[in-house]
């Protein structure tokens, strides 16, 4: 009887290890491919910790070149990711319209509401699809790369040397960031740190698509959309007057940059281009 129950021991033991094997996986959602299979896929970029030492670089050309390079893969991949959580947000807003939310739906919903800092009690319908397809949408390269080099003097301030903070972002917890020599006494205002580069530019974009103070910009997205015409920097400029103290003088200067430096992003970008497609050409 011993000897059986060994067996049977053993017996019991080989199946819970080969059991896995033998259950069938789940297969991936087939829409969830679909929703994007549109888009580019999300680019793998590397996580930037540190900034390069732009302030190394005598040669101006050089260091516009090397700046744009290193920042223009960030920019493209965020733009991208945010054009894949729009056509998820279509999807599911499809799904509502019918009457057939999932839970994961509703999960996701509540991740964009919290994102995209909407009232965590807004009621979902019409009007909360509306307010989240406003913010969830691409912010034009060009425009996110001028403003860098503006506020970050091509990645030489302190600021992004030292908080990799390249938009001169602010915080106002004690200790959530460096504090600015020229601040009030009262000030409590601090010049946020980031863990990454990468960080930096989420973070940014999301301020862009979240603050009330750029509102304007975001309707004037809106209508470009309503209206099927291509989203520049050019046209989207206007809507940041708000984000410095300067504001008509902040936006002109903005402009002459996007203007300058256009040919050297779209130099950069075809570079990029040619390499990836080396890279993934097979050998």
């Amino acid at each position: 009887m011993r000897i059986v129950t060994i067996i049977l021991f053993i017996v019991l033991c080989i199946a819970a290890l080969l059991t896995p094997w033998f259950i069938p996986k789940e297969p991936a959602k087939e829409e969830d491919a679909s929703v994007v299979a549109h888009l580019p896929p999300i680019p793998e970029v590397k996580t930037q910790t540190t900034m390069p030492e732009f302030s190394a670089m005598t040669d101006v050309s050089e260091k516009k070149e090397s700046f744009f390079r290193f920042l223009l893969p960030m920019v493209e991949a965020e733009n991208i990711r945010i054009l894949h959580e729009r056509a998820y947000l279509k999807d599911v807003y499809n799904r509502y319209k019918e009457g057939n939310l999932t839970a994961e739906d509703q999960q996701k919903i509540d991740e964009w509401i919290d994102y995209y800092r909407l009232e965590e009690d807004i009621e979902v319908d019409d009007n909360l699809f509306g307010l989240l397809k406003r913010r969830m949408d691409i912010i034009p390269e060009m425009m996110v790369l001028v403003q860098a080099a503006n506020e970050s003097g091509w990645g030489t301030s302190r600021f992004s040397r030292m908080g990799l903070n390249l938009f001169g972002q602010w915080c106002y917890v004690r200790g959530c960031g460096l504090v600015p020599k020229g601040r009030e006494e009262d000030g409590r205002h601090e010049v946020a740190k980031f863990d990454s580069v990468n960080d930096s530019v989420k973070s940014y974009m999301r301020n862009i698509n979240t603050h009330g103070a750029y509102l304007d910009l975001r309707l004037l997205r809106e209508q470009k959309r309503l209206e099927n015409k291509a989203i520049t920097a050019s046209d989207l400029i206007v809507g940041l007057e708000s984000y410095s103290e300067r504001g008509v003088e902040y936006i002109e200067e903005l402009r002459a940059m996007i203007r300058i430096n256009r040919p050297i992003v779209n130099e950069v970008r075809q570079q990029l281009d040619t390499e990836a497609s080396s890279e993934a050409a097979p050998q």
